[in-house]
C-alpha cells in the first residue's frame, strides 16, 4: 500500500522521526531504511528501544499509528497517479489482494477513505503473521487468502524488502521503484519487470491477466 498505492511513506519517516526526536534521539536515513517493510509490531520494538523514552511498544506503535490516522483525516494522504485505475481494472480481470507492511488500522483507514476497499479480495497486515518483509509471510496469506498458489500471482513492489519478499514468495514481481526510497540493485534483480510508473503497471498487469493464469 504504501508507496504503490497511496504516497505515505514520508509521513512514517517524519512520525518516526519526531517520536525519537521527542526522546531527544535523531532519527534518520539508515534507521528508515532498517524499518521499511516491517511489520508495526517489529518497527515499534525498533523504535521504542532507539529511542529510550521508557515507551512500551504498543503505547509507541498506538502512538505513530495515531498520526498516521490524523494525517489520512487531514488530506495528506492522497492515491498516487493511476494507482486508482492499476487497481481498477486489475480487479476486473481477476481477484486482487493487498499484503502491506501498514496495520490494519490503517490499511482499512486508507483503502475506505479512497473508496477502493470493495475491490480487493482479501487485504493482509504483515502484523497477522509471523514475519515481516523482506520474509514472505505477508504475500503467501494473501495468495492463500484468494485461493491461488502464489506462484501464479503478480506482485506490485516499491521497496527493497516489499521486492525481496514477493520474490521470496515465489510470484512474478512487478517493481515500480520508489523515487525518494530506490530500492537496492540485488532486490530489483528479483522482478520480472520494472515499470516507470503506474500507466506502465497497469498495462502490464491488463497484458498478464488477459492471459487468464494470473492473479
Amino acid at each position: 500500500m504504501d508507496g504503490v498505492l497511496v504516497e505515505s511513506e514520508h509521513l512514517w519517516e517524519g512520525l518516526w522521526t519526531a517520536f525519537a526526536a521527542d526522546r531527544g534521539k535523531q532519527w534518520g536515513p539508515e534507521q528508515t531504511r532498517s524499518c521499511q517493510g516491517m511489520s508495526a509490531p517489529e518497527w515499534a520494538a525498533f523504535l521504542t528501544d532507539f529511542a529510550q523514552g521508557g515507551d512500551s511498544a504498543e503505547d509507541t506503535e498506538r502512538t505513530v499509528v495515531d498520526g498516521m490516522i490524523k494525517a489520512l483525516e487531514d488530506g495528506e494522504i492522497d492515491l498516487l497517479s493511476g494507482a486508482r485505475e492499476m487497481v481498477t481494472e486489475a480487479a476486473a480481470l481477476g481477484p486482487i489482494a493487498l499484503a502491506s507492511s501498514a496495520p490494519r488500522r490503517v490499511i482499512d483507514a486508507v483503502l475506505a477513505h479512497h473508496g477502493v476497499d470493495h475491490h480487493f479480495k482479501a487485504t493482509v497486515s504483515s502484523a497477522e503473521v509471523p514475519r515481516g518483509k523482506p520474509s514472505p509471510d505477508v504475500y503467501l496469506a494473501a495468495a492463500q487468502k484468494l485461493g491461488v498458489p502464489a506462484a501464479r500471482c503478480l506482485a506490485v513492489e516499491d521497496s527493497s524488502n516489499g521486492l525481496r519478499a514477493a520474490a521470496a514468495a515465489g510470484m512474478t514481481v512487478v517493481a515500480i521503484p520508489n523515487p525518494t526510497y530506490p530500492p537496492a540493485e540485488d532486490a530489483l534483480a528479483g522482478a520480472a519487470y520494472a515499470a516507470d510508473n503506474h500507466d506502465d503497471v497497469r498495462r502490464y498487469l491488463l497484458s498478464q491477466l488477459k492471459e487468464g493464469d494470473r492473479a
